[in-house]
């Protein structure tokens, strides 16, 4: 869809737009837009960016409800705002004043994950050091009396089609560069929780002077080391775009080896590539390339380190 809209004449921001867009409507992997990833109380919530590399704006939305558009909703936040980032019930204010339905995001298919998921006593959830223990039953939870921090290892088991969010990096003919992402974040999520994704230099990043990045994983984790911004600069300092993606995954695993993540890097000449954690059930990371070299969009593939 975005292919298509760059052939048609269209802007990059416009096909970064209409792409992600796609995604949401689609409901791609059922990791965006509406439908998907129900958080701790049963609601589905979507966070979105877009960046224009040329000026350096970027708009967003996170914990965006009711509205199913969200990247839409992130493009007008830099078209008739001048701000960068709105969130929550607000963030839907605006868009329904931008012209967008306001609608139910709940489907079917999210209710009965949501219900499952309450009869497995909340299992898996993203608290710790609560009581009641968290790990063997639902809340409310509160801290203890007494605090004892103990480190929690997990490791996410994933499969080849998992990733959890739509992350596109757009090269014009001119090497005018656009990225953007769309999500409806963690399933499961403690409300009010926003990942990576809505995040500038964290979901995503462009800059017409040296290229785009966009990352898909553990948002919670990825957010903290800024890797679309980092894999950005080092593409500056004349790094391959495949090498770029390694060494920001790299520097990740210091600090968090069994960290679910990817990234997708793409130089204003065009050049790509990508890079991802190994981990159990996730070795390989798959991503979409479309150029005037290849006929069709192919499906590339990149082991991961």
């Amino acid at each position: 869809t975005a292919w298509r809209v760059l052939q048609s004449g269209g802007s990059e921001l416009d096909a970064v737009e209409r792409g992600c867009g796609q995604c949401e409507i689609d409901q791609c992997d059922g990791s965006v837009g509406y439908g998907g990833s129900p958080d701790e109380s049963g609601e589905t919530t979507l966070d979105a960016m877009i960046m224009d590399g040329n000026t350096m704006e970027v708009g967003a939305v996170a914990d965006l409800r009711h509205v199913k558009n969200a990247v839409g909703v992130a493009r007008k936040v830099i078209e008739y705002t001048k701000h960068t980032l709105l969130v929550g019930e607000s963030a839907s204010l605006f868009a329904v004043r931008m012209g967008f339905p306001y609608e139910d995001l709940t489907t079917q298919k999210s209710l009965s994950v949501y219900s499952e998921w309450l009869n497995q006593n909340c299992q898996p959830n993203y608290w710790k050091n609560v009581v009641p223990d968290s790990s063997k039953s639902c809340g409310p939870y509160k801290q203890p009396e007494k605090v004892t921090y103990k480190e929690e290892q997990t490791i996410s088991q994933r499969s080849v089609q998992n990733h959890d969010t739509i992350g596109m990096v757009v090269i014009g003919g001119s090497g005018t560069v656009a990225s953007g992402t769309s999500t409806n974040g963690a399933v499961h999520k403690i409300p009010g929780r926003v990942g990576d994704s809505p995040i500038a230099g964290a979901g995503s990043y462009a800059d017409s002077t040296a290229g785009g990045a966009a990352a898909t994983g553990d948002g919670d984790i990825m957010m903290r080391f800024l890797p679309s911004y980092q894999a950005v600069e080092y593409m500056r300092m004349g790094i391959d775009p495949t090498v770029a993606c390694q060494k920001v995954i790299s520097r990740i695993q210091k600090y968090a080896p069994n960290f679910f993540g990817a990234v997708i890097c793409a130089n204003t000449t065009g050049s790509y590539g990508a890079a991802c954690n190994k981990i159990p059930g996730f070795t390989q990371f798959h991503f979409m390339v479309s150029s005037p070299l290849l006929s069709q969009p192919t499906e590339q593939v990149v082991d991961c380190i």
